[in-house]
């Protein structure tokens, strides 16, 4: 025997249904929807129709439910109850305050500039699922161009990345300290210096600031950790520039070998150009922004 057809129900009388048992009258159904009375009659008639089974029972003034619309009645509750929570979903997903997004920052975001905010936006997120990874800027942009990554925040690179759209989030002054703290002499008397890596976007910052005063820059050592640079000055093992967030941190914070900053490094949020709208990543990328 061949299965039946399926009848061609909509949410909205299955809906109608589940109001119409759960309240003492139509009319009080009716109001608890915000239609109508005669819209719910006429609803719940189209659905008696559809279903091909009679649902209701007139008795005095009152219509009932039939015993035999018992399994109507509770497969109407599950659906409605399961349309509620994609619902409840898809509005998550359509605000941003669900989903997944894969962030990639450098140190000096998630522990100084941008930590607040995205505890923040954490907590007015409970839904969101986000994967953070703390890296240097090179890397992390090598990440969002393979689609490792969703979101960017990194040291602007000289000659921006094809396939990378870049907003600017901050900009962050770079000073020189010393080993004994004292304020520096001339400039071609400075050094020598532990910094990052050879290739870092932002060594290429602290290179150009450098040469711009007349400063040498004999390298002696390298990390790509400003926490493990400003440990080595304090050890005496070489002059650094670094973020003055990073450089005061700690029980015994650096002091500025003079006032004016080294240089000024730009931090970018950026995205793959012409990646699928998500309103997850864009959610927290205006919140990065924003600060």
């Amino acid at each position: 025997m061949a299965d039946p057809r399926l009848p061609n129900l909509t949410v909205q009388q299955l809906e109608y249904l589940v109001a119409a048992a759960a309240s003492p009258t139509r009319a009080a159904a009716a109001t608890g929807l915000g239609v109508t009375p005669s819209a719910l009659t006429q609803g719940l008639a189209e659905l008696e129709r559809r279903v091909g089974v009679p649902l209701f029972e007139r008795q005095g003034r009152q219509t009932r439910l039939r015993p035999q619309a018992t399994e109507v009645l509770a497969h109407a509750r599950r659906v409605v109850a399961e349309t509620r929570d994609l619902a409840r979903w898809a509005e998550t997903r359509r605000t941003g305050t669900a989903g997944t997004v894969r962030l990639g920052t450098i140190d000096a975001v998630v522990v100084h500039h941008r930590a607040a905010t995205i505890r923040h936006h954490r907590r007015v997120s409970p839904g969101l699922d986000l994967r953070l990874t703390v890296a240097p800027s090179g890397a992390l942009l090598d990440s969002l161009r393979v689609g490792d990554l969703d979101l960017v925040v990194c040291v602007e690179p000289a000659d921006p990345p094809d396939g990378v759209d870049t907003v600017l989030c901050l900009e962050e002054p770079l000073h020189a300290y010393s080993p004994d703290g004292a304020a520096g002499g001339a400039p071609d008397t400075w050094g020598p210096w532990v910094t990052y890596p050879d290739g870092s976007h932002t060594r290429a910052v602290i290179a150009a600031g450098l040469m711009a005063v007349g400063a040498p820059f004999e390298v002696v050592a390298e990390s790509n950790q400003p926490d493990v640079l400003r440990e080595m000055v304090r050890l005496g093992m070489g002059w650094a520039v670094l973020p003055e967030a990073q450089a005061g941190a700690g029980v015994e914070p650096l002091a500025r070998v003079r006032r004016l900053p080294i240089g000024i490094r730009r931090l970018v949020v950026a995205r793959r150009s012409g990646a699928s709208p998500d309103a997850a990543v864009d959610a927290l990328a205006a919140a990065l922004l924003d600060g």
